[in-house]
């Protein structure tokens, strides 16, 4: 069956409903034709320019100029001065919203991620948003990629249905610079992966 790619549509969806609805969908990286991915297993929200834990929250700058381009775009940033950070634009365009990717499960072409995330036990390998663009090679070369195209070496295609009581929400991580209501809004989602794994389609 051929896979199917997330339209552009699905990135024009309220950010948290995106957030949520990414649960399940399947991240591809694809290098020199071959495939690297994941069913995507975490997520979190970012809303606006009043969203005091968003890039936008200071308005247009060069760093966070794709989060105001047409939903359906990564934004790639580099914080702490190590890290890439994989981002979907999930708004309609001069609106910066976007869904930061926290984690992943690997189902395809486990010997690249392994070899990407030498010496680290499997179930670490992309348990994190800097560990799964380590493991897919994704960094500042893909921001702006259009996940809706096939050519762009990024997209996220349909997956798994993910049952709500399988779903849990949480505050975001590492935000407590950004003040209340902010810190405690409920615009992280996950999955556990013994409960993905379980699902056909894997």
């Amino acid at each position: 069956m051929k896979a199917e790619i997330l339209p552009r549509d699905f990135y024009l969806q309220p950010v948290q409903q995106a957030a949520r609805n990414l649960l399940g969908q399947r991240l591809v990286r694809t290098i020199a034709g071959q495939r690297i991915a994941g069913i995507i297993l975490e997520t979190e929200a970012y809303d606006g320019e009043q969203d005091q834990a968003c890039h936008a929250r200071s308005g247009l700058t060069e760093r966070n100029r794709m989060m105001y381009e047409s939903g359906g775009r990564a934004y790639v940033y580099f914080t702490y001065g190590m890290h890439w950070m994989l981002n979907c634009v999930c708004a309609p365009a001069g609106y910066p919203a976007a869904v930061l990717i926290r984690a992943i499960l690997p189902t395809e072409n486990l010997d690249f991620i392994r070899q990407k995330r030498g010496g680290v036990p499997e179930a670490h390998w992309c348990d994190g948003p800097a560990k799964l663009t380590k493991a897919l090679e994704i960094d500042r070369s893909l921001n702006g990629a259009d996940l809706c195209d096939p050519r762009s070496g990024l997209t996220i295609e349909k997956g798994l249905q993910i049952r709500d009581e399988l779903v849990k929400q949480t505050p975001r991580i590492g935000i407590q610079y950004s003040g209340e209501p902010w810190v405690s809004l409920p615009w992280r989602f996950l999955a556990a992966p013994e409960a993905i794994r379980s699902m056909p389609g894997i």
